[in-house]
């Protein structure tokens, strides 16, 4: 198993850039709860929809432990990997 820093870089060099929306928020969201904590800025305007989706996803992960985060986070790279392979 990979260590969080690991697993953030393999995400950012390995795993496809074309990868669902869901899996990108869910990866979002529990990278900011892993490294931040709980959500601690606005909802984005009704204007920017993509800053909504990404504050929602995070904020949804409220009360999470950083470290518990770090966990999900780990396992769902290695899971997205093994889902949608590594960039060609």
């Amino acid at each position: 198993m990979s260590t969080f820093e690991e697993a953030a870089q393999m995400a950012k060099d390995q795993l496809p850039e074309s990868l669902p929306n869901e899996d990108m928020l869910a990866l979002y969201a529990l990278f900011k709860q892993a490294t931040v904590g709980d959500c601690n800025t606005d909802r984005p305007g009704m204007f920017d929809q993509k800053g909504r989706y990404k504050w929602d996803a995070w904020n949804g992960k409220k009360g999470m432990s950083q470290e518990d985060a770090k966990k999900q986070y780990i396992q769902l790279v290695h899971d997205l990997k093994a889902k949608h392979g590594t960039r060609s």
